[in-house]
């Protein structure tokens, strides 16, 4: 049992553009606040917390940081897009790295849709022997992804309501049928080592068969650096992990971080059961669906979001205020096809958007 909030944190990634809209390397704007780095491809940018012990904390933090890469970018005349993927765009360049190249050369050609994608993660510190119960939570909560859905788009088509997890789960991994898809609830740990293990030996043998060396292999991944699933049992960083949302709005990803983060403590504290209804999260209890329920949600979620009336009856049982959140995809959906001319458009609308939230929610936190 836990007894107190767990300590919670969130990376998110935004993609770097000029002041027409075009992506660009992000540049000096990577030295404008701690917790900011490069990602593995030019034009995108990922902003970290660190673990913080509240809501109010992490907002503070990672506001403060992002407000930071904003007047850096204004200097230097560039802005950030809260989008998670380009929506249409040219050719998408890999910075050097031999991790990337052992990646490109195990997927081929599917990891081009990697390339395409710009997401969040949220961190919730583990609580010690409740680490399974919050696992199976956070793969319950899975469809909430639904409430940050911000791009329907890829290359200038409409893919779904949430593009870029249709590009990771349905279209990147799809010669590695275990890596990518969200995974089947456990019932104790060593499951979960046992799983990357096998995971890892998959990995391996893909590696092999695309002539990829085993040394280079071994000297960049490991059983859990080696793993692509939406929820994850991070022991470097002793938290679970949901890599599902994609990148948002600033207030938006606070605020779903803290609803996963309040259930993920939850579960440390409250008796967590697998059901055979429709799941529920009450205060004497955690009732999970079984997984192939589960998987129904996520999929109307990816196809569909909030437009899906089970996912949103599902998501308010399961403790979300729906009505909190906007998500951008909804909000820039129904064009059949997208120009490279609009595209650059909707990235500056939405840059505009993002500069917006973050003074609006400020001014706000501040009050």
């Amino acid at each position: 049992m836990s007894g107190n909030s767990l300590r919670r944190s969130i990376e998110v990634e935004y993609w770097v553009v000029d002041a027409e809209g075009r992506l660009a390397e992000p540049g000096d704007l990577v030295n404008a606040s701690p917790g900011v780095e490069r990602e593995f491809v030019e034009p995108l940018l990922e902003i970290k917390t660190t673990p913080c012990e509240t809501t109010r904390e992490l907002r503070r933090e990672l506001f403060e940081r992002i407000g930071a890469v904003l007047r850096q970018a204004e200097r230097s005349g560039k802005r950030l897009v809260p989008l998670s993927t380009p929506i249409h765009d040219g050719v998408i360049r890999d910075r050097p790295s031999e991790r990337t190249r052992i990646q490109d050369r195990i997927l081929g050609d599917d990891f081009e849709y990697v390339r395409h994608c710009a997401g969040t993660h949220v961190h919730v510190e583990q609580s010690p022997g409740d680490e399974i119960d919050q696992l199976n939570t956070l793969i319950a909560l899975d469809p909430a992804l639904a409430l940050v859905n911000s791009s329907p788009y890829f290359r200038g088509r409409r893919l779904a309501a949430g593009a870029r997890s249709k590009l990771y789960r349905w279209l990147a991994y799809d010669d590695l049928p275990h890596q990518g898809r969200l995974w089947r609830y456990l019932d104790e740990r060593d499951q979960w080592t046992r799983r990357l293990e096998r995971r890892y030996e998959e990995f391996e043998r893909a590696a092999d068969e695309a002539g990829v060396d085993r040394h280079a292999v071994a000297a960049n991944f490991d059983p859990e650096s080696a793993v692509w699933t939406p929820v994850q049992l991070r022991d470097r960083f002793g938290t679970v992990e949901w890599r599902s949302p994609d990148t948002a709005l600033p207030s938006q990803v606070v605020s779903l971080a803290d609803s996963v983060a309040t259930v993920a403590t939850n579960a440390a504290d409250t008796p967590v059961r697998i059901g055979d209804d429709t799941g529920r999260v009450t205060d004497a209890e955690i009732v999970l669906p079984p997984f192939e329920t589960v998987i129904e949600h996520v999929n109307a979620a990816i196809r569909e979001g909030l437009a899906s009336g089970q996912v949103r009856s599902y998501l308010e049982r399961m403790g979300f205020d729906i009505a909190a959140y906007e998500p951008l995809a909804h909000d820039i959906d129904g064009e059949g096809t997208v120009t490279p001319e609009q595209a650059r458009s909707l990235r500056l609308e939405q840059a505009d958007r993002l500069e917006r939230d973050l003074g609006r929610t400020q001014v706000v936190g501040d009050d």
